[in-house]
């Protein structure tokens, strides 16, 4: 006999009897004794049911809701970072541009978008910090910028034709005033009515340019040689030249300006635009930059040309603001005289400074060689580009 079948046997007896000790409980037989039939506790019979254990409780439900992905720990342990972090590092500054830009004159309202530009922070904004400066002679400023002791200067066309043909490394790269701003201006005690009465007066100037080519050019219609007069450069004392009789004539003198000035001073004069006396229509005010260095300073300088349109367009969108920003930029321009020429200058401000008009520099170059007032004749490439391109 297998000992699984001795086991069964054995454990017969104890089956039967701890039957027969249950059957009262759950097996209870009818009225007429019938057993056949199990039987349930009557109604409201107390069942006791024993305490149980609590069940136990799922770890992941604390976690449930928190962010998951493979930048945090799994549920199973609490998150923390998949890094270590630590305080932010500084955050340095943007890189700087210092320019310093050498003024063609002493301060004056055609400079307004530059004086504009830096009191409403434009260079400050994309970058640069620019300086101003007044040459002690309105000679030198583009003898600087050959010399590279600044990176940009003002000055007008026809001085940059002169000087690119005796071979100075200069090119234009804005333009802030579009149309001449100078003429000849003649005391009307010397009893000049024309270019063709010159012979024999004093005519002063104060730039390289109005002796040797503008003055040259408003005599060649006429029968009136250099040699027949005199040139003396007056330097910055235009006014005072022309108030003590020592010159009768200014050449290149500020339209707007000089012949204001001379009135408030009792002094009557007459005005001849050179652009309607044989010179070509040119650009009055241009920014030059040294052609040797415009490769290194091209982001630069295109940064500020764009910061002279942002301030000329806010120029004319606020005239009266813009000129009570202007003076308290630079409190010298605060006069009667500027404050009279403002709205005439403010309306001759280009507001594309980088724009390039070839055709106006490629017929101001053709002239001055056909004059011989240049010795080469240059393509324009050499003397002007636009700075916004590429």
């Amino acid at each position: 006999m297998s000992s699984l079948r001795r086991s069964l046997l054995a454990l017969g007896p104890l089956l039967l009897a701890g039957m027969s000790l249950l059957a009262p409980s759950f097996a209870m037989g009818n009225e007429e004794g019938d057993t056949t039939e199990p039987r349930y506790p009557p109604l409201n019979t107390e069942v006791m049911v024993p305490d149980l254990p609590p069940a136990p409780v799922d770890p992941l439900v604390r976690y449930q809701g928190l962010p998951s992905g493979p930048a945090v720990d799994t549920p199973s342990q609490p998150i923390a970072p998949a890094i270590a972090m630590g305080p932010p590092e500084p955050i340095a500054p943007p890189p700087v541009d210092h320019l310093e830009v050498a003024l063609d004159w002493y301060p004056s309202p055609r400079h307004a978008a530059l004086y504009i530009a830096k009191a409403l922070d434009m260079f400050e904004h994309r970058g640069l910090d620019v300086r101003l400066s007044t040459p002690a002679d309105p000679e030198v400023p583009t003898k600087l910028l050959a010399d590279s002791r600044v990176d940009l200067a003002l000055t007008r066309q026809p001085l940059l034709h002169l000087q690119v043909d005796q071979g100075m490394p200069l090119v234009r790269v804005a333009t802030l005033v579009g149309v001449p701003l100078t003429a000849l201006v003649v005391r009307r005690d010397t009893g000049i009515e024309s270019p063709a009465q010159l012979e024999g007066a004093r005519v002063g100037h104060a730039d390289q340019d109005a002796e040797r080519i503008l003055l040259p050019a408003m005599l060649a219609d006429h029968d009136v040689s250099m040699d027949s007069i005199d040139t003396p450069n007056v330097h910055y004392r235009m006014e005072q030249a022309m108030l003590e009789g020592r010159v009768d004539a200014i050449i290149g003198g500020m339209r707007h300006l000089l012949p204001r000035a001379l009135a408030n001073d009792g002094l009557p004069t007459r005005s001849f635009a050179v652009e309607q006396h044989g010179m070509p229509r040119h650009d009055g005010l241009i920014l030059v930059a040294n052609r040797n260095e415009l490769k290194r300073q091209r982001s630069a300088i295109r940064r500020f040309v764009s910061a002279l349109e942002e301030a000329t367009a806010w120029i004319l969108e606020h005239p009266d603001e813009s000129w009570r920003r202007l003076v308290v930029t630079e409190p010298t321009l605060d006069t009667p005289l500027n404050r009279d020429a403002w709205p005439e200058i403010r309306a001759r401000l280009t507001q594309t400074p980088s724009a390039l008009s070839q055709g106006r520099y490629r017929d101001v170059e053709r002239f001055l060689f056909e004059a011989g007032l240049v010795t080469e004749r240059h393509p324009v490439s050499r003397l002007a580009v636009d700075i916004s391109e590429p």
